[in-house]
């Protein structure tokens, strides 16, 4: 059996398919002895703006009926015995219309005069119909919100009727959850009713149109994302394994209340297995030239709700090369690419001049630009080489005139530049480079007509530096990968995609759309007037809409001097042995343990050499334990007090030790003496850092001030410290990290904010709150760019220093209470005595074993990385190694 020409894009964009009937089309001019021979076997579809009949044979065209032209829709009361003999013939006059895919070939709809149709039902009883058909068509001379409403209705009394058919359940499945639902693909919605089992989700479409039903095991499905539908939050989309036969399928819902639902009985099911990902983790990994310029628009486009099931939310990249006019392309050179700090309106000063002097004259609802920069037209403008029957379908029937189709590329920015209502951006397929450009070629001879000049519309024209289309699109990939446009796209993003998309920063960033391009400028559930609803509904349709706002504050620029790597070490050759050995570990080995403490651990570092661990705890000792010899060879009493901190100064036998008692003491181990006491806090001191190339010692305390104190000599003795600043702050602080230049301190507080100071000047370059919880360990990543912090409510995040986003979140079983960078690892310790090693430049998880029983309080990296020390609560000092198995 051939498969019917018939599909939902012949209809009207919206247009509701409601069933088919088995039928003879019988031309006006048949007579008993032609009959056999011309008549037309077929299909007859009742839609809810047309009848369309496709017949069987494809070189006769399909037919579409309007409604709305619709004179006389009856039984027919023809007498001829031939035709009518079982008296079960729809008449239909109609004063216009259609034929399309005459030939099955895809060109503009052939509309034509009045004429008179007659279908013979073989099955279905005209007289059972055709109440149904004379109520649509009764709707389809109302106003179209009226005539929406209607349909509406008329589609609630089908669809309530509708039960799904338990036969396509297995054995031993249960219903959990039934709902109305949309499928969304491009240009089409079509309804049907959604089925949650224990073990399945199924579509059923009310039409019985495609895969009947669409049957999804949960076992396969990775990844569920809720989606905006034409501005409400009401869609969902769900993307299942590869090999499944729906990998992804698109839903929008009568309210928020039935997708969330949905969403969340999925997520109550012990079937479903959903792929952990990260949204911090791709932003991450894009920063660490992990994941390419292209992956990361597609998945930031995503995050803002842009799919490809949706041509009103499509998604959005920029244009990024500017010339298109040489005969060489030179991606060295600054001048041949976009400005991506300016969205396309401002890239033309003289026209963004013009577009303000408007703007100031406006009084309500003001904005700089009238049109958008993607739209389903401005979509299938890029695609209808590719997608000609979208066009068609968009444009009801018909082709745009040769003279605005895409014809040039050249031509098309130009006018991107100009042109005071065109402020299109680019789509995916421009740097696709699997795609390799197939929407630039006219593949299937589809007649566009012809342009001014008298030439026919073709392929589009390329510039002189594109010698193929899949040229043009590598070398348009090559520039979006280019570490010109990587020190830049962050900018466009924050325009597109985050804190420059509306408001204030938008209009200074000249930037401001329409007002009903923005999510949440409209409740369209609160207007009860059907026409202003319904015309509310077609500008958002067709204007175009903002993507939902990913980023609130600046968005982090990519690490420079990066080209798309597979490892770090392409970065650090030297550390390859170090990187591998972690990398290829299976798991981390317990090579020792040291159990002198008589409390709690709270601090241990390993010495430069990697020969000593030195620990203090909450038993006011101070341990020394030697790594080769395996035994602990000193042990002192400092005070009374718990121990919180210490640390050992270089080319010097002294250490500094910071208590509960509110002073800092200095021990020489080679008198093994306490040599001076100095009382630095008004409270606790909890943290200690020291800078080794500002040569400053930092002290932080309950009081809710930083210390900074200087006492070593020239020749890197001392024998005592002076404070030479204090900082305040709001609250106890909790912990301190330099960055490698020690040129910025942070500090963590009880109540989550973070304090970025400036050693050079003391003053405060950034303030973070990114959780409301006690930050309880920070740590800077070894470029400076990034600070590590763990918190007391399970978080584990990274934040990127300039920005404050973070880049990196991750809910931990338990709360975070040390980590360390040591290169592209860091070493985690939580309350639960959990230990975990993160390759951070990949982002992902390398090894984690329980270390101890008790919260782990301090860790550390020896300086050749080849084994880590940990201390805990449970008063123990463990060293661990990466155990690799062949």
């Amino acid at each position: 059996m051939e498969k019917e020409r018939f599909s939902l894009l012949l209809l009207d964009p919206g247009e509701i398919y409601f069933e088919d009937f088995s039928a003879i089309f019988i031309p006006p001019d048949i007579t008993p002895k032609t009959y056999d021979t011309k008549k037309q076997d077929g299909r007859l579809k009742m839609c809810s703006k047309s009848l369309v009949f496709d017949p069987k044979d494809i070189s006769k065209p399909i037919i579409k009926i309007l409604l709305k032209d619709c004179v006389v829709i009856e039984q027919w009361k023809g007498t001829a015995k031939f035709l009518n003999s079982n008296n079960n013939v729809l008449n239909v006059n109609c004063r216009e219309y259609v034929e399309l895919l005459e030939k099955n070939i895809i060109a503009p709809y052939q509309f034509r005069g009045a004429a008179n149709f007659l279908f013979l039902l073989n099955y279905a009883c005209v007289a059972n119909c055709l109440p149904q058909i004379c109520q649509l068509h009764r709707a389809s001379s109302l106003p179209a919100a009226e005539q929406a409403d209607m349909i509406a209705t008329i589609v609630h009394s089908r669809q309530s009727r509708d039960v799904f058919d338990p036969r396509w359940m297995d054995l031993y499945e249960k219903i959990v959850l039934e709902s109305q639902a949309d499928k969304v693909t491009p240009l089409v919605v079509n309804p049907g009713r959604i089925v949650l089992s224990t073990s399945k989700l199924y579509f059923q479409p009310y039409n019985q149109m495609g895969e009947y039903p669409v049957k999804i095991n949960l076992s396969s499905i990775k990844q569920i994302v809720k989606r905006r539908f034409l501005l409400r939050q009401i869609g969902l989309e769900i993307y299942c394994s590869d090999n499944s036969p729906n990998p992804h399928i698109y839903f929008s819902f009568r309210s928020q209340s039935s997708r969330d639902e949905l969403y969340d009985s999925l997520l109550n099911q012990k079937e479903l297995k959903l792929d952990e990902l990260q949204q911090d983790v791709i932003t991450l990994q894009w920063q660490n030239g992990i994941i390419s310029n292209y992956e990361y628009l597609l998945y930031i486009n995503s995050l803002g709700d842009r799919t490809f099931n949706d041509l009103t939310q499509y998604p959005v990249f920029p244009w990024i090369v500017s010339n298109y006019s040489d005969e060489k392309l030179d991606l060295s050179d600054p001048s041949n690419y976009r400005d991506l700090s300016k969205p396309v309106g401002a890239l033309n000063e003289v026209r963004l001049n013009r577009l303000l002097e408007r703007y100031q004259e406006m009084t309500s609802n003001k904005f700089l630009y009238g049109s958008h920069y993607s739209t389903p037209g401005f979509v299938l403008y890029y695609l209808a080489r590719l997608y000609p029957h979208y066009v068609l379908c968009l444009q009801s029937g018909r082709f745009d005139h040769p003279d605005r189709m895409f014809n040039s590329v050249a031509d098309a920015y130009k006018n991107c530049l100009n042109n005071m209502s065109d402020f299109k951006e680019l789509i995916p397929q421009f740097y696709d480079i699997n795609d390799q450009g197939k929407f630039l070629v006219n593949n299937m001879g589809i007649n566009f007509g012809y342009r001014y000049n008298n030439l026919k519309v073709d392929n589009v024209e390329l510039p002189p530096w594109a010698n193929s289309p899949k040229d043009f699109i590598n070398k348009l990939r090559d520039a979006l990968e280019s570490e010109i446009v990587s020190e830049n796209l962050h900018k466009w993003i924050d325009l597109i995609f985050g804190y420059k998309q509306k408001g204030d920063r938008a209009l200074q960033a000249n930037n401001l759309f329409y007002h009903l391009c923005y999510e949440g400028a409209i409740d369209l559930d609160a207007i009860s007037d059907l026409n202003e609803r319904h015309a509310l509904e077609v500008q958002i349709m067709e204007f175009g809409q903002i993507p939902k706002q990913v980023f609130q504050v600046p968005h982090p620029q990519r690490k420079t001097g990066l080209t798309l790597l597979t490892e770090p070490l392409q970065l650090k050759p030297i550390e390859l042995s170090f990187e591998d050995t972690w990398k290829q570990a299976s798991e981390l080995e317990l090579i020792t343990s040291f159990n002198s403490h008589k409390n709690a651990v709270s601090h241990l570092f390993i010495n430069e050499d990697g020969e000593r661990i030195t620990s203090v705890g909450h038993d006011s000792k101070l341990k020394v334990f030697s790594v080769s010899q395996n035994k602990q060879i000193r042990s002192a009493n400092i005070g009374n007090m718990p121990l919180s901190s210490c640390i050992q100064l270089p080319n010097t036998s002294v250490l500094i030790i910071a208590s509960w008692d509110n002073e800092i003491s200095l021990y020489d181990l080679d008198y093994g003496r306490v040599v001076d006491n100095v009382l630095a806090h008004e409270d606790a001191i909890t943290c200690l850092e020291y800078g080794k190339i500002s040569n400053v010692i930092v002290s932080g305390s309950g009081d809710c001030t930083v210390k900074l104190w200087k006492g070593l000599s020239s020749n890197g003795s001392v024998t005592s410290i002076q404070c030479q600043k204090h900082i305040d702050h709001n609250s106890a602080v909790s912990c301190l990290s330099f960055n490698n230049d020690n040129d910025h301190l942070a500090v963590g507080t009880e109540d989550g904010d973070i304090y970025i100071w400036e050693m050079t000047n003391f003053t405060l370059f950034k303030k973070y709150n990114p959780q409301s919880s006690s930050i309880t360990t920070l740590s800077y990543s070894p470029d400076g760019m990034k600070l590590a912090l763990g918190t007391k409510d399970k978080l584990f995040q990274i934040v990127d220093v300039n920005t404050g986003l973070p880049v990196f979140s991750k809910n931990m079983s338990n709360a975070v209470t040390s980590l360390k960078y040591s290169e592209y690892l860091l070493v985690i310790g939580c309350e639960d005595g959990t230990l975990s090693l993160w390759d951070i430049f990949e982002v992902k998880l390398l090894l984690e074993v329980i270390a101890h029983s008790g919260s782990i309080r301090t860790l550390d990296i020896s300086s050749s990385r080849d084994f880590i020390a940990t201390g805990s609560q449970d008063r123990s000092i463990k060293v661990w190694k990466p155990k690799v198995t062949s």
